[in-house]
């Protein structure tokens, strides 16, 4: 007797599926956020409209008040940064699950705990502590820094080669000697990488901060359109646009150099 074969029922692919998820979490969201398609047609003229208010810029304003506010932002962001960099390293080494197993579980939830609030919430809450200016904004920015760079550095360290570790750890080197000569060697140049983008995100967060009194350009952006002072607002963008896009460029030289060697 000849066997009849039976056709195997295909499988659906999982990026099929996946697509079709994505696509109905689309539609969720579009209907939630009730877009209008008339206003959204008309959105870029309208954005070209008002961008027409900021300019020509307020270059007298720009010297005498952003220049010394955006400096402000940057003390923010870099000393917020230094922060968070010296903390986070040795949080970020211990939460490193192939270096200490059973500490990681402790660290890496207090570690996404930190990050889970944002910088502008945790500037809320500073500047009743210890009041309006550039302080407030340095330790949200900061605390928030540490739960993000040690989430980094554990997944850096998490990824090194394992080598050199079994080589020191089989001649009978301790702890710290495994970190001196294994770990840091390898991970070092890539966590500093880390800081010095992180920075760049924090000059950005920096700008934002001065809306809720912790010191910066946001504040002098905000009082400019409170009083709808367009022309001095358009100084304070374009100072701010031009400061980021200096320090994204030689942090972007830096890092670049930091991991080819």
């Amino acid at each position: 007797m000849t066997s009849i074969a039976i056709p195997r029922r295909r499988k659906v692919p999982v990026t099929l599926w996946l697509g079709l998820a994505l696509l109905g979490i689309l539609a969720w969201a579009t209907a939630g956020l009730d877009i209008d398609g008339g206003r959204l047609a008309g959105l870029p003229k309208t954005l070209a409209r008002l961008a027409g208010l900021f300019f020509p810029p307020d270059v007298e304003y720009g010297q005498q008040a952003v220049i010394p506010a955006i400096l402000e932002s940057i003390q923010i962001a870099w000393f917020g940064t230094l922060v968070g960099a010296v903390l986070s390293l040795p949080l970020g080494l211990m939460a490193a699950g192939n270096l200490f197993p059973r500490i990681a579980r402790l660290i890496k939830p207090v570690l996404a705990m930190i990050r889970a609030v944002p910088e502008i919430l945790l500037a809320i809450y500073f500047v009743p502590v210890v009041g309006l200016g550039a302080f407030a904004g340095t330790l949200a920015i900061g605390l928030h820094s540490i739960g993000t760079l040690g989430k980094l550095t554990a997944d850096v360290v998490e990824s090194m080669d394992a080598r050199p570790v079994e080589a020191i750890s089989a001649s009978g080197g301790g702890a710290l000697a495994v970190l001196r000569f294994a770990v840091l060697p390898q991970v070092l140049p890539e966590i500093v990488a880390l800081w010095l983008f992180r920075f760049e995100i924090n000059l950005r967060a920096s700008a934002v901060l001065g809306v809720v009194g912790a010191g910066g350009i946001g504040g002098v952006l905000l009082n400019t359109l409170r009083y709808r002072e367009f022309a001095k607002a358009g100084a304070v963008v374009v100072v701010t646009v031009v400061v980021v896009l200096v320090v994204d460029a030689i942090s972007g030289t830096i890092r670049e150099r930091l991991v080819r060697e």
